[in-house]
């Protein structure tokens, strides 16, 4: 995880209609056979919503109350706001009268943490601080941050040290902070999921950043959804079929801080460095905030610790794709 992994999806959508693809973010006027639009930016990514509905009126209503709900997540969760909750919890290490949200959402990144034995670890971002300060100066030493350095902020790192209660969060350890950005998606993809459900959709397929699908396809057929090499352009390392399920995928690709993609957004948080086990791992799961988590801890464990963890979770599958490309899916 890292203050950049938000960035890694250029495009969000949302497919929400009995019959059509969808998009997401204000509707803008348009004529009675068009789709209801909203283009913007949200949680770090530009974002745009288009939504098909028999009724315009409807699908205006969801549209606004996706984005709605996106922007006020973005309030608790975006590092790239310094207004937000999670700002605010970095800079002074504690957080009175914390919103729902923030609580429950970091209740299930620690125990998902405790679950894959820390590979999964939100108190990762002074790593990510060490990194960007070192590679923004030009010249800057291609073998990355010193070993002290790098031992520095890995005594900064860990997640056993965050203190949750509804009605404060601490960060115990000085200098800690934290990113939800390996977790965020996909729980907001989940809250719109809700959202739509609750607006009468039955089989819609939902992507900001992550995608789960609600139902299937209007035909009675599983959504399919392509899962692209991150190395090769227009190139599709498989495909997915998806009935409420989600998947997420994680690739070193998204962001890399130097030109040689040694060190990248996807920290081993045991070693304080970017591992190159895999060219890309996706994660099928029963939402989007699982997928999403579980793709980022992959992405740092060997495939006997993945097979260890896919085997201890009901319908959780995993697409490994090595340096070359090749493919291994992991199942239950």
């Amino acid at each position: 995880m890292s203050q950049s992994a938000l960035t890694r999806r250029r495009f969000v959508t949302i497919a929400a209609s009995a019959f059509g693809m969808a998009m997401l973010g204000r509707a803008v006027p348009s004529h009675a056979s068009e789709p209801v639009r909203w283009r913007g930016s949200a949680l770090g990514a530009q974002v745009s919503i288009e939504i098909h509905h028999p009724d315009r009126a409807a699908a205006a209503k969801l549209v606004e109350t996706s984005v709605r709900e996106v922007r006020r997540l973005e309030q608790i969760f975006s590092l790239y706001r310094p207004d937000s909750a999670i700002c605010a919890l970095n800079r002074s290490g504690v957080l009175i009268a914390p919103d729902p949200d923030m609580v429950a959402l970091l209740r299930t990144t620690l125990r998902l943490s405790e679950q894959t034995g820390g590979a999964f670890d939100p108190t990762v971002q002074p790593l990510w601080e060490l990194y960007q300060r070192h590679f923004e100066h030009a010249g800057a030493g291609p073998a990355g941050p010193a070993a002290a350095d790098v031992a520095g902020a890995l005594a900064k790192v860990g997640y056993s040290d965050v203190l949750v209660s509804a009605d404060r969060i601490a960060l115990k350890r000085p200098g800690a902070a934290i990113t939800l950005n390996g977790i965020a998606q996909g729980f907001a993809t989940d809250r719109v999921v809700d959202l739509l459900r609750k607006g009468g959709m039955t089989t819609t397929l939902v992507d900001i950043g992550e995608i789960r699908a609600i139902g299937t396809k209007p035909d009675g057929t599983p959504w399919r959804v392509g899962l692209a090499d991150p190395e090769k352009a227009g190139v599709e390392l498989g495909t997915v079929e998806l009935v409420d399920r989600a998947v997420a995928t994680s690739s070193g690709a998204g962001f890399r801080f130097d030109p040689a993609g040694q060190f990248t957004h996807l920290f081993d948080p045991s070693t304080g460095r970017s591992p190159s086990l895999y060219r890309s791992v996706s994660v099928v799961a029963p939402t989007a905030t699982e997928a999403d988590a579980l793709s980022t801890a992959f992405s740092v464990l060997d495939r006997s610790r993945i097979a260890d963890i896919v085997r201890a979770r009901a319908g959780v599958e995993v697409l490994l794709a090595d340096a070359e490309g090749s493919v291994q899916w992991l199942r239950t």
